[in-house]
């Protein structure tokens, strides 16, 4: 059984021990003087790419963007992507885990949430030119490494995701209802996280209530506030989604894929994977593969 292949941050530069949780570099100098290409895989870390000039295509679980000036790109760990930057593109590539920044405080955390589930958005200069001063900010400091350098890059980060949510008008991303106040968010979230954590055993709405103290009443006002969606279908949806990435980044026979999404029965799992996407899963991974 193939895994998707995941990309840790770099644990062999001992001498910066923040490596192994925080790295920012300059997109020009990652790609040098050829084209930059990335197959299909995921990170164990948050992901932000920043371009201020650039030219390419990044494809973010199946959803392909073509990248372009002033955009930015923000993924969370676990989401499969594929990038393609040509020679000239200019910016930032950030990564960062939650041993540098996972924030205690419920609006920073929400603020960190909110921003990682907006894969995508574009900006006006002068807009754009508010989110790249607070990655100078940090590159300045990761570079120099002064005393306290590491609690003002996590400041910034602090600023980064107030501006990337705030001027953000149509982000990809879970699009919530103007009602949805700030509980509703909230649990939403927590929900997202419980579907990424538990998702190969858990499938049931009944299963996730339990986990959150809530009612299936509760929860299906939650989901559809915020995506206008029911508990079962926001669950559905990451089930597909998790069997197209194995379907797509690994060579794993669909008998082996539906073992690791927690289903002993594989005729069963081809019959939910064509009723929710229309084809099976063989029919899927073929069609992608040659397009």
């Amino acid at each position: 059984m193939q895994k998707i292949p995941i990309r840790q941050l770099s644990q062999t530069q001992q001498l910066h021990p923040i490596a192994e949780k925080f790295k920012i570099r300059r997109i020009e100098d990652i790609i040098g003087e050829k084209d930059l290409v990335h197959h299909l895989h995921r990170h164990d870390f948050f992901f932000i790419l920043s371009l201020k000039n650039g030219q390419g295509n990044h494809e973010v679980d199946f959803v392909p963007y073509k990248v372009q000036d002033h955009s930015i790109f923000f993924l969370r760990p676990g989401q499969v992507h594929q990038l393609f930057l040509k020679v000239g593109s200019t910016g930032y590539l950030l990564e960062f885990n939650y041993k540098f920044y996972n924030p205690k405080g419920t609006a920073a955390n929400q603020r960190l949430r909110k921003a990682s589930n907006k894969n995508f958005c574009e900006f006006d200069a002068g807009r754009f030119d508010k989110l790249q001063t607070a990655l100078e900010s940090m590159f300045q400091e990761y570079t120099a490494r002064e005393e306290g350098f590491q609690e003002i890059i996590q400041s910034n980060l602090d600023i980064f995701c107030i501006e990337y949510t705030r001027q953000s008008p149509n982000p990809d991303g879970p699009a919530q209802a103007p009602a949805a106040n700030t509980y509703v968010q909230e649990r939403f979230e927590d929900f997202i996280e419980l579907l990424d954590k538990h998702l190969t055993k858990f499938k049931q709405v009944s299963e996730y209530v339990d986990l959150m103290n809530l009612s299936p009443y509760q929860l299906n006002e939650i989901t559809k506030s915020s995506v206008g969606k029911t508990a079962s279908e926001v669950i559905n949806e990451h089930i597909i989604l998790e069997a197209k990435r194995y379907l797509l980044a690994t060579p794993n026979q669909v008998k082996e894929i539906a073992e690791v999404l927690g289903y002993g029965d594989v005729s069963y799992f081809i019959r939910f994977f064509k009723k929710h996407t229309g084809l099976s899963p063989d029919v899927f991974r073929h069609n992608l593969s040659i397009t």
